[in-house]
């Protein structure tokens, strides 16, 4: 490994618990192809010891850590600001990456000025043959917000058969293994704190595309990931942030000519979840998405206030980048019409 101040890769990793998983990551790491790197391990108020005995074997890892539990993104932030290279890579310290994943994501990005962003395949590290919940083979989203992506629809996950081996533009770049690059950060902003959780990504992949960058898919590139291993997918916690981010991404990235049709849309399709939800007898999803529209009028107040900075980095219309999303309704396609599969939804049309 190169010097921090020469380094061409600052790998940023949030970290909350579990000493054994995180060993596994970093161990994943420093058997990399690409040597090239930092390794800023950012300590999220952990109350297991895990982050001061990991250091013990890994001395070459910077740690910063935290008085109080920021979030994924918070975490991610001080991460990205202490660090110094070209390009930032965010890894969740529940994935394990293959010894070629830096190199090849790196290489997609040198390739391309116009790329800010770009994904690995993810893949389940509990059954390696089927994509991993995270973000699969990259992320996808309808009109409406919800997103979705290559072998993975909600909760149903494909089997990876290299019917997403082709390198392609992709809406956004799961956070669980994500390369940037650095200046267009600086140009973008970083992740909204406010998030704390899930979605964060997608926010910041909508302001790269608002400023006219794109992101990417690298298939190549590998990593195994523990889906849910912090917050699993059943928390309602969990559904509460999803259902929550996903609106405000809209708050505040659409144009006003899209939001007050689109947003009034999104919520009949809300208060179908809810209504669904509750007459199947999920005490959680329903009850997590009915508080975020209770919460509405916050939300709105809250993301207004942050729209006109954001809407100032437009260098695109919102018809331009509504090419790159999915023109219809997933949510539709998946529980109305049974489709389960990414191909199904897309009609065989990728990105």
């Amino acid at each position: 490994m190169t010097k921090v101040s020469q380094c061409r890769v600052s790998i940023v990793i949030p970290h909350l618990k579990d000493l054994e998983i995180l060993k596994d990551c970093l161990t994943s790491i420093y058997n990399s192809d690409f040597l090239d790197f930092e390794v800023i391990l950012v300590d999220n108020a952990s109350t297991d010891g895990s982050s001061q005995a990991v250091v013990k074997d890994f001395p070459d890892v910077r740690c910063i850590r935290l008085v109080k539990n920021l979030g994924y993104a918070g975490g991610c932030n001080v991460g990205i600001e202490a660090s110094k290279a070209e390009f930032v890579l965010l890894l969740n310290d529940d994935a394990v990456i293959e010894p070629n994943t830096i190199g090849d994501l790196v290489a997609a990005l040198e390739a391309d000025s116009q790329v800010a962003a770009a994904q690995p395949k993810l893949l389940n590290i509990k059954t390696p043959t089927h994509f991993d919940y995270a973000g699969a083979c990259g992320g996808l989203i309808d009109i409406f917000g919800y997103p979705f992506a290559f072998g993975r629809t909600f909760m149903v996950l494909e089997k990876d058969e290299g019917q997403f081996d082709t390198p392609s533009e992709i809406f956004w770049a799961c956070g669980t293994c994500v390369i940037f690059r650095r200046s267009i950060l600086s140009e973008v902003g970083l992740l909204d704190e406010d998030f704390f959780a899930h979605m964060e990504e997608i926010d910041l992949a909508w302001r790269i595309h608002l400023a006219g960058y794109k992101l990417i898919r690298v298939p190549q590139a590998v990593v195994y990931h523990f889906s849910g291993h912090t917050l699993p997918n059943t928390q309602s916690s969990k559904m509460y942030l999803n259902h929550r981010n996903s609106i405000v991404c809209l708050l505040k990235n659409y144009q006003w000519a899209q939001l007050v049709w689109i947003l009034p849309l999104r919520i009949v399709l809300e208060w179908g979840t809810i209504i669904a939800s509750f007459l199947r007898g999920d005490f959680r999803r329903g009850p997590a998405a009915l508080k975020v529209q209770l919460f509405l009028p916050i939300l709105l107040y809250k993301s207004l206030s942050k729209r006109s900075g954001i809407q100032k980095l437009r260098r695109v219309s919102d018809r331009q980048i509504m090419k790159k999303m999915y023109w219809g309704s997933v949510v539709f396609q998946h529980f109305v019409f049974g489709k389960t599969k990414t191909a199904q939804i897309l009609h065989q049309n990728e990105l």
